[in-house]
């Protein structure tokens, strides 16, 4: 038999082949593998401590919305994975969990945080370690990160309009403000921009008063007493940036000495159905809320969430059964998951610096009943503002809302070292040094 010989070069060439082939096998079972691994999406929410009454539904919604699209096949061709971390309302433990959803779990994305010193305890660890998360909650403004999508209210969404309300003789017609919040970084920049806001419309500082409690602060008496003798000076509002549990004792507070809304309305921007849960709400009736939806929104969307949001609750046995609401962080952790899967859908990865890029513009059409975009600059959503009144049964009556979204202002026009920051605020005055394309979009 003839034994078979080839040229060196032919052989050679063979090799280079047969390697390349081996390569590219290789390549696509590496692919091939990864797309059959789960796209892992990290939920940062406290489910003990003082900030537990709002951030376990905020956990629950976001299992809820994460369920739906892989129920519709997932992104990607791959399953979303939830990594879920209770940082037990301890401001640095979100920090080290963060660090450790991205380093050891290696998430893509975090859904996560309430309070505004929570977000900033995550804020250094996304910067350092290029994550991308979503914040679901109201806050004061004065910040913009590359790293993070603001899909709560700005300070003109939310306690600029509510002051606006308590100032016209719709909302009482009041010349005196008690600004009462605990001791944080939202209440004290929200009312730093509120008392700006009122000095602008004629409120001098002397019919405006703060005071501060600490988180789980349970003893309101002598405030109340203050706000009730303070009341019969000139008509008197309140707005509240109280946060978590505490918001019990404050209202149980207002309850006991029969402070009325006619008289000295309360305007709360961090109460929501949520925490009325677990109140007797009677009593309450006629004070007020600023947020961008509300439970009792009549829309066909909200028809739809609401309902898929109970059958959730049923379907896995939530605490709380048939009690169990839909508020407005829970609105924003849902359409914030919609936007983030739209854009990794259209990026066609996971990889932070495209799904970044493919977020600004996107759309989702939002239970409240608006159609709310991703500015193109500045990273928080486009959405309407609307104010409501406590109701006995723990919702709350429309009584106010824009006709259109509300584009957010993350710097103030009325803080004075915020005026220029406000009229610079497109995307390249956010990213820095970044080589990202000047007008922020990436289509």
């Amino acid at each position: 038999m003839q034994k078979e010989t080839r040229h060196p070069r032919a052989a050679s060439r063979l090799s280079k082949i047969s390697g390349g082939a081996l390569a590219v096998g290789l390549l696509g079972a590496n692919v091939a593998a990864h797309a059959e691994e789960p796209i892992k999406v990290g939920i940062l929410h406290s489910l003990s401590g003082t900030m537990a009454i709002s951030e376990t539904s905020l956990r629950d919604v976001a299992l809820m919305t994460i369920e739906h699209i892989n129920d519709q096949g997932g992104l990607l061709g791959r399953e979303l994975e939830p990594v879920v971390m209770d940082p037990g309302s301890d401001w640095p433990t979100y920090a080290e969990q963060a660090r450790e959803m991205l380093e050891r779990e290696e998430v893509d994305v975090i859904f996560g945080s309430w309070t505004s010193v929570s977000r900033e305890a995550v804020l250094p660890v996304l910067e350092e370690l290029n994550g991308l998360m979503f914040y679901p909650v109201q806050y004061e403004g004065e910040e913009a990160s590359r790293n993070i999508f603001y899909t709560g209210a700005a300070p003109n969404q939310q306690s600029i309009p509510a002051i606006e309300y308590l100032l016209s003789d719709e909302g009482g017609g009041a010349e005196q403000f008690y600004l009462i919040g605990t001791d944080y970084v939202f209440p004290r920049t929200t009312n730093r921009v509120v008392r700006a806001f009122l000095n602008e419309q004629g409120i001098p500082d002397e019919n405006i008063r703060e005071e501060y409690t600490p988180f789980e602060h349970d003893d309101f008496q002598t405030y109340v007493d203050e706000i009730d003798s303070w009341a019969e000076e000139a008509p008197t509002a309140v707005l509240n940036t109280i946060n978590g549990d505490a918001n019990v004792a404050f209202y149980q507070e207002l309850a006991n000495q029969g402070i009325d809304p006619i008289d000295v309305p309360v305007m709360a921007t961090s109460v929501g159905e949520e925490e009325l849960r677990g109140m007797d709400t009677e009593p309450l009736t006629g004070h007020l809320a600023a947020w961008n939806y509300f439970m009792s929104v009549d829309t066909p969307e909200n028809e739809k969430f609401t309902e898929r949001w109970m059958d959730y609750v049923e379907e896995n046995d939530l605490p709380g059964g048939d009690e169990r609401v839909t508020n407005d962080p829970m609105e924003a952790t849902h359409m914030g998951i919609r936007i983030w899967a739209q854009a990794v859908k259209q990026a066609g990865t996971t990889d932070v610096d495209a799904v970044r890029q493919a977020v600004y513009g996107q759309c989702v059409d939002s239970p409240s009943g608006f159609e709310v975009c991703m500015d193109e600059e500045n990273h928080h959503l486009h959405k309407p503002v609307i104010i409501g009144e406590i109701e006995p049964d723990g919702q709350f009556f429309p009584v106010w809302e824009t006709d259109e979204v509300v584009r957010a202002q993350p710097w103030s026009p009325y803080v004075e070292d915020s005026a220029e920051r406000n009229a610079n605020w497109r995307y390249p005055y956010i990213c820095g040094d970044c080589e990202e394309p000047e007008h922020g979009l990436g289509f």
